[in-house]
């Protein structure tokens, strides 16, 4: 078993992520362990751009997903480096490890858990402290790395175990804090890293030239692969679809088809390849060179390296928690409508929403946005009236559309107030009366339509109608367009007068329908009543 190898480690941290992943620019993190810091590469220009000083013998580096905090396990110091991204300078040191070796940050960047090699076990930190938190968690024998689970429920340990016995994988449970289950995997195991989906974990047995396949729900073994020689890094695309080995003697690299469990390819890189990692959308691997003090650039299309850039001294390991975490997924929303003008205040209920950086209402940000790992409280944008879908988006993706996130825009009710004039024309030829329908919005909201049918007198007729009126039998029925808020609209018709049209003439006008719906039906109707006396006589309101 190559122990001196595996215990001068460091680690690769690779960026190349749209914003919604990762906060910081392109780059990628190299823990160099002969030179005791910290190389941060441009993957744009594939060039070293700082230098970072970290503790002794840094073994292991892991990116948290929103992209500003890399944590750096110091192995000769006992220490762990905490550098902020944005001016790559280390803010903390935290204390209290024996050999810290591998080091895995929980997809919600809550807490960081780092394998001590000396004392067999994992202890947690408190990433909004700095601090370890809790008891340290007993593990295997000789735990070397660690990897999170993408939903963060599950923590797994390689521990390389005694020669000629093969070694072991614990499970931890993030709830509790203690080994749920213990799988057996072949000699030596070094590096282990999870699917996106987190169904299989792959872990590279470096004694044994293999790499075990585990299906983790049921926490066995789906299939081993032979790979190259001496085997130490593991990385996953982000599709799930390939599995990139580094083969540490044979200076290689073994592309796994995850479909089928077979090598679709080897790529030539450096000499001592230990490390690797892709970048986010998959099109770039990067492979540190043990030997060499150098990091492999490979296009993933045509699966050759492209570019070698030199960093630090020893660069070896790559912190196994690359895949981006798993997409947000809303359960439910409260409430579920709001007015059109928006400010409503919705809870949006579900999972995976840790760093969420906006919650869109049909594709409009809401404002005010604040979030739990299973909430967001947001408040509604403006929207015209309809249902949309509400969207929450972190840097594992965004939320697809289903029945439980759908948001009803409600248009502001419309208070329809109706009323009737009448005013006589009166004469020898041809008198009659006026009837004016009025409709006027009280608000607060503006009407779409509206409609008032107005009931004539028995025996009268109705002439001169106004675009949008209709008569039948004894009714005028008049309809509206759009009516602002605070404003009225008339419509005109005449009753026209005959010997036999003497008395009482009333006409009363109610709101048979509008849109949106009317609050307040008290003023919906009204009327209105002339006193014919004669052709040439005759009174109204």
């Amino acid at each position: 078993m190559a122990c001196s190898a595996a215990l001068a480690v460091t680690g690769l941290a690779v960026v190349d992520a749209p914003a919604a992943w990762a906060a910081g620019p392109n780059v990628a993190y190299t823990a160099n362990a002969g030179s005791n810091n910290v190389s941060v590469i441009d993957v744009a220009t594939n060039s070293v751009t700082a230098t970072i000083p970290v503790g002794s013998t840094p073994q292991g580096v892991t990116e948290n997903a929103a992209g500003t905090r890399v944590y750096v396990t110091n192995n000769g110091a006992g220490t762990v480096s905490v550098i902020d991204t944005s001016t790559n300078s280390v803010t903390a040191t935290i204390s209290g490890f024996s050999r810290p070796a591998g080091i895995a940050v929980s997809p919600d960047g809550t807490r960081v858990y780092v394998v001590n090699v000396t004392s067999q076990t994992v202890s947690v930190i408190d990433t909004s402290t700095n601090t370890i938190t809790g008891t340290a968690i007993p593990v295997g024998t000789a735990p070397f790395r660690i990897t999170a689970s993408p939903d963060g429920s599950r923590v797994y340990v390689a521990n390389q175990g005694v020669s000629p016995a093969n070694g072991t994988i614990s499970v931890i449970s993030t709830a509790t804090a203690t080994v749920v289950d213990t799988i057996t995997v072949g000699r030596g195991p070094l590096v282990l890293k999870s699917n996106p989906a987190g169904t299989l974990l792959y872990v590279a047995n470096q004694v044994g030239n293999t790499v075990s396949v585990i299906n983790t729900p049921a926490n066995t073994i789906a299939a081993t692969i032979t790979v190259g020689s001496l085997p130490q890094g593991v990385a996953v695309s982000p599709d799930g679809s390939e599995v990139y080995v580094t083969n540490q003697t044979s200076n290689n690299v073994s592309v796994i088809d995850a479909a089928t469990n077979t090598v679709a390819a080897t790529i030539a890189v450096g000499t001592g390849p230990v490390a690797a990692a892709f970048n986010a959308t998959g099109s770039y691997a990067y492979v540190t060179n043990f030997n060499a003090g150098t990091v492999s650039v490979i296009d993933t299309s045509t699966r050759t390296s492209v570019a070698t850039v030199t960093v630090g001294t020893r660069p070896y390991d790559i912190a196994p928690d690359l895949v981006p975490p798993p997409a947000p997924v809303v359960t439910a929303i409260s409430p579920t409508s709001g007015p059109t003008t928006g400010s409503t205040v919705v809870t949006v209920t579900g999972t995976n929403f840790t760093g969420a950086t906006a919650v869109t209402f049909g594709g409009t940000p809401g404002t005010g946005l604040t979030c739990t790992a299973t909430s967001c409280t947001v408040t509604s944008p403006a929207h015209a009236a309809g249902t949309v879908d509400v969207q929450v988006t972190t840097p594992g993706g965004t939320s697809a559309t289903s029945a439980a996130d759908q948001f009803t825009y409600v248009a502001a009710a419309a208070d329809i107030d109706v009323d009737v004039t009448a005013q006589p024309h009166l004469g020898i030829l041809v008198p009659y009366l006026t009837y004016t329908l009025t409709a006027r919005d009280l608000g607060p909201g503006a009407a779409t339509s509206a409609t008032v049918t107005a009931s004539l007198p028995p025996g009268a007729s109705a002439t001169n109608l106004s675009t949008g009126c209709t008569t039948a039998t004894g009714t005028v029925t008049c309809t509206y367009g759009p009516i602002a808020n605070g404003t009225a609209v008339n419509k005109t018709f005449r009753i026209p007068l005959n010997l036999l049209s003497l008395g009482h003439v009333t006409v009363t006008g109610v709101r048979t329908a509008s849109a949106p719906a009317d609050p307040n039906a008290a003023n919906d109707s009204a009327s209105a009543t002339c006193t014919v006396i004669s052709i040439v006589l005759a009174t109204c309101p």
